[in-house]
């Protein structure tokens, strides 16, 4: 190999492959929805990389609460691209305020973005459906404070037996008993 070859091999940009999960309010609008995807796919194809996929995973429970709401909108995005990429898309993420959380993560390096060969119809995103009413106004009554949380069964068998230290005492055991015979 010559010196200008070897130059134009480390010269020659290799992309990388990512993968972005976003998570939207749940109470998003649709249209709403649709811009953030639009906006996400528009970076991508601007910047020189390639959409993979995005797709709609719906509205589901998120594993502690953010912003006082439990349920939550998750969009998966796969797509490969320059470093650059990424932080541009991760920028407009915080800056859209439908957006609660996102994360990307990288599955492959040096990778080829013409080597990939994309399926239309991975690369479109499903409309989001509206929220339902009923999910709608619980949110609504636990961000107020109007739904009671469940209590666990400890707690509540603790309360009803009137035993404020929560200790499991055994049958055979009596607590403040008086001795009958002082002598």
């Amino acid at each position: 190999m010559t010196a200008t070859t070897q130059t134009a091999k480390l010269e020659e940009p290799r992309a990388r492959e990512y993968e972005t999960i976003y998570i939207l309010r749940s109470s998003v609008d649709p249209d709403e929805a649709d811009r953030v995807a639009t906006r996400v796919r528009e970076i991508i194809a601007n910047l020189g990389g390639k959409l993979l996929r995005i797709d709609n995973w719906g509205r589901r429970k998120l594993a502690y609460p953010i912003a006082k709401s439990m349920r939550g909108v998750f969009v998966y995005v796969r797509y490969v691209g320059l470093n650059n990429l990424v932080a541009e898309i991760e920028r407009n993420l915080r800056l859209i305020d439908d957006v609660v959380r996102h994360q990307t993560v990288q599955l492959k390096e040096r990778v080829r973005v013409e080597d990939y060969e994309v399926d239309p119809a991975d690369t479109q995103f499903h409309r989001l459906e509206q929220a339902a009413a009923d999910e709608e106004e619980e949110g609504l009554a636990q961000r107020l404070g109007l739904v009671d949380r469940p209590r666990s069964d400890d707690r509540d068998r603790d309360r009803d037996r009137g035993d404020d230290m929560g200790e499991d005492y055994g049958e055979d055991v009596v607590v403040n008993e008086v001795p009958e015979d002082v002598s």
